[in-house]
């Protein structure tokens, strides 16, 4: 038997033909539709009208109306459908496009290491100074998109933690010094281009290895701060024991300016972000979106400055080898860090989330940290070469493992 409209049925979609590019109005809760039954003639059909109530006073009424009517034309063969997504989504637009930018963030960071190579002035003017409260803001975004007891449960897997410390500072040194003695005896570089390769692999995990994690897993974001907090806080006294052992000579290190950078780049910073996510969501919420955005040009300053930076050092005549040894040590860390959290945590129900957390804790080491101290404390220049060189490498290679894996994780959904 064929369908019957009803008559309200039948203004209302009439009303709707003339308005195709009109809201579709909203129904109060003071309102009741009586809608008769269809597929019906029967006379106790037409006695007892379905009363259908609006879900809510305004969207859940809209959003009922929307799914109604979307029906009605669908069986006239018309599409309302892409017209009124169209209009409801105009306003979520620019917020969609913000939130996606961390999607484009390994392009920027190799536009910037390329425009950084062509054209050092356009990052020269991002110096040293700002590197501190570059990266603070990453951690910002972090802490603002986080909550405390993220944190506290980080505490509760000593087993990770405990393997993240010992790929910073026991497997990334066997390889730094591998890659640096290979540099000297295989390569024919001058020992200072080694000891610049041993001291990257000294000092502590990079704060980019969090934003890292947080993009790719964003759960065990705490855990990797975490990690990092800790190989930063004992930085102090493990960087220049390693230094002195796999360099051979002591390096010094301000331990006063030391726990002034974990502050002002760790602690205050997500302190800050959590904080404010607390205290006050609503102004979190108005800027959270603007974050992902602002965190991509960040991180590409952050790359293209050293490199720009020391520019005449990195295209010396042995440049390439150098980025040839210190692609091949960031490879082999992120490769050990990823194969033995595999081996340890095989049965873990997140074992593949900390696989990738603890591949960017061993591969990405604070390499601003180590061009600070080339600079500082070496009086050979060419020490400074192989950090610059390690800055760039192993934010393109972590962040291209972002891509890569973020979206693995999507396909498997």
């Amino acid at each position: 038997m064929s369908e019957i409209t009803t008559p309200i049925e039948t203004l209302y979609l009439k009303s709707t033909l003339g308005r195709l590019s009109r809201a579709f109005p909203v129904v109060h809760r003071s309102q009741r539709i009586h809608v008769f039954p269809r597929n019906t003639l029967s006379t106790s059909s037409l006695s007892s009208p379905l009363s259908i109530d609006p879900v809510s006073q305004g969207g859940g009424s809209r959003n009922l109306w929307r799914s109604y009517v979307s029906d009605k034309f669908s069986d006239m063969d018309l599409d309302l459908g892409a017209d009124s997504d169209k209009m409801f989504s105009e306003k979520a637009t620019l917020v969609d496009t913000l939130k996606k930018a961390n999607s484009i963030l390994p392009h920027v960071v190799l536009a910037s290491t390329i425009l950084a190579l062509l054209y050092p002035p356009s990052f020269t003017w991002f110096t040293s100074r700002y590197f501190v409260p570059a990266l603070g803001f990453l951690m910002f975004a972090v802490g603002i998109n986080s909550n405390e007891k993220d944190f506290l449960e980080a505490f509760k897997r000593p087993k990770a933690l405990l393997l993240g410390y010992i790929g910073q500072y026991l497997i990334k040194p066997i390889l730094g010094f591998i890659f640096g003695l290979a540099a000297v005896s295989l390569f024919q570089l001058p020992t200072p281009i080694g000891a610049g390769i041993m001291l990257v692999s000294c000092v502590s995990g990079a704060q980019l290895s969090n934003y890292a994690t947080f993009l790719t897993d964003p759960a065990l974001a705490p855990l990797s701060i975490v990690m990092t907090s800790l190989s930063t806080a004992t930085a102090v006294l493990i960087t220049p024991m390693l230094s002195l052992l796999l360099i051979g000579k002591k390096l010094p290190v301000d331990v006063k300016g030391m726990i002034s950078s974990i502050l002002q780049v760790v602690i205050a910073p997500i302190a800050a972000g959590l904080l404010l996510n607390k205290l006050f969501p609503k102004v979190s919420n108005a800027i959270r979106p603007f974050l992902p955005i602002l965190s991509v040009l960040d991180t590409a300053c952050c790359v293209g400055a050293p490199l720009a930076l020391n520019i005449n050092s990195v295209m010396s005549p042995f440049g390439a080898t150098i980025l040839l040894l210190v692609t091949m040590f960031h490879l082999s860390a992120f490769l050990a860090g990823y194969f033995l959290t595999g081996s340890v945590f095989r049965n873990a129900p997140d074992a593949k989330a900390l696989q990738r957390t603890l591949s960017y804790e061993t591969g990405m080491q604070s390499s601003l940290l180590a061009l600070a101290l080339a600079t500082k404390f070496f009086q050979d220049p060419l020490v400074g070469i192989p950090p610059a060189i390690s800055t760039v490498v192993m934010s393109l290679m972590g962040f291209t493992l972002v891509m890569i894996w973020s979206n693995e994780k999507e396909k498997n959904i």
